[in-house]
């Protein structure tokens, strides 16, 4: 017998949290860690926070499962928040990024069918990108390294290489339905698209009668400070896929669309046994609670300023090891001159968690809830984990 029964397809470190509070993690023995990825920007309001914790509890205790060929009651009051909130007009809701992502590819190849156009059905995306692990999502992300081995790719995606206007005009042709595209890449290494590029995608769309579709999957959901990413360049799409920090840990997705967009996804053409169930519904209505007092988004942004400044504060001090800070809000790709599986696993020996992207970054995707003590903590323990590293391949070279 193999010594685990799960498939081989992680990379785990030998590391399991039992407790949870904040920001923090405690391992069965006790030890503490200073949590600044968040599940991967799933957990925004931190571990256990008493307010989603507690509609969860009263969700579980009368109902958990009714099938989607009933009335929703529970589904129109998110949905209708979510509307309210956004450029949205539809919402359909899913178990993950990937499947919201699905939904959105879907609901633009879709939107042209009922438009008279059946021929359109090809997406503009673009490298770097990450869009989920499904077959058409792994074709859309476009990463070789993704897509090896599972067969022919699924057609319909043409990848344009950097933010370029003339690229993107290039890529569109007859058969062109939308362009996809992450406000901030996540997984391709916190990187920024440029305002100025996603508003001339903004006027390619109207020029063309194709929709814009935005995966806000990781950088929506308040993690750049607003509510949603796109609140904070003024661009706004035709579509939208959210996961991630929408159910504060407890699996929920959402695929957001205009009237116009959604039009074509009538009856039977889509559907999903757990999407929108009870439980995720009173998790998202829970964290919409908190995201949307007073002041909550102000103190993201203020609080991803402040990591941001004292990140480049340690950039400045150890030039060898960092190169730049990147990112908006509590969304910020640290840029290391070692590779990034080196510097996590430096972290995590100062008990500090982050994750990898792209080839050379570190990802800090704290809770959104994360105090100025903690990212104090958080700094100090990245500036020793240079530190250590340094010293180490210093004695190596001895």
């Amino acid at each position: 017998m193999t010594e685990t029964a799960l498939y081989p397809s992680f990379s785990r470190a030998d590391l399991a949290f039992e407790r949870g509070e904040g920001v923090w993690l405690t391992t069965a023995s006790g030890e503490r860690y200073l949590d600044m990825m968040a599940g991967i920007a799933v957990n925004a309001l931190g571990h256990c926070h008493p307010h989603l914790v507690a509609a969860l509890t009263e969700q579980a205790e009368k109902l958990w499962h009714v099938s989607n060929i009933f009335a929703a009651p529970h589904q129109e009051k998110l949905a209708r928040r979510l509307v309210e909130t956004s450029f949205a007009d539809r919402v359909f809701f899913t178990n993950s990024g990937a499947e919201a992502l699905e939904c959105a590819i879907k609901t633009a190849r879709r939107r042209q069918f009922v438009e008279g156009r059946p021929e359109r059905y090809r997406l503009v995306t673009f490298e770097g990108a990450f869009h989920g692990r499904t077959l058409a999502t792994i074709a859309a992300g476009g990463q070789e390294k993704y897509i090896e081995g599972f067969g022919p790719k699924v057609e319909g995606f043409d990848k344009v290489d950097g933010f370029d206007e003339a690229k993107v005009r290039a890529a569109i042709g007859p058969e062109t339905a939308g362009i996809l595209i992450e406000p901030i890449q996540g997984e391709g290494g916190v990187r920024p698209v440029p305002p100025a590029f996603l508003a001339f995608l903004r006027r390619v769309c109207d020029e063309e009668g194709l929709s814009l579709v935005f995966d806000e999957v990781q950088c929506g959901m308040g993690r750049t400070g607003h509510l949603w990413a796109y609140q904070g360049v003024g661009v706004t799409p035709d579509i939208l896929a959210s996961a991630k920090g929408i159910g504060g840990g407890f699996p929920l997705g959402a695929c957001l669309a205009t009237e116009a967009a959604a039009a074509g996804m009538t009856p039977g053409t889509h559907g999903s046994t757990f999407g929108g169930s009870l439980l995720a519904m009173a998790a998202g209505n829970a964290v919409l609670d908190v995201m949307l007092e007073p002041g909550f988004l102000e103190r993201v942004r203020e609080a991803g300023l402040k990591l941001k400044q004292k990140l480049a504060a340690v950039v400045d001090l150890h030039p060898e090891v960092f190169q730049e800070v990147r990112g908006e809000g509590l969304m910020l790709g640290l840029k290391c001159r070692r590779p990034p599986a080196a510097m996590v696993a430096a972290m995590r020996d100062q008990h500090l968690l982050v994750v990898g992207a792209g080839d050379d970054v570190v990802r800090f995707l704290p809770a959104l809830v994360v105090s100025d003590a903690e990212i104090d903590e958080a700094v100090a323990r990245t500036e020793a984990a240079a530190r250590t590293l340094l010293q180490a391949e210093k004695e190596a070279a001895a």
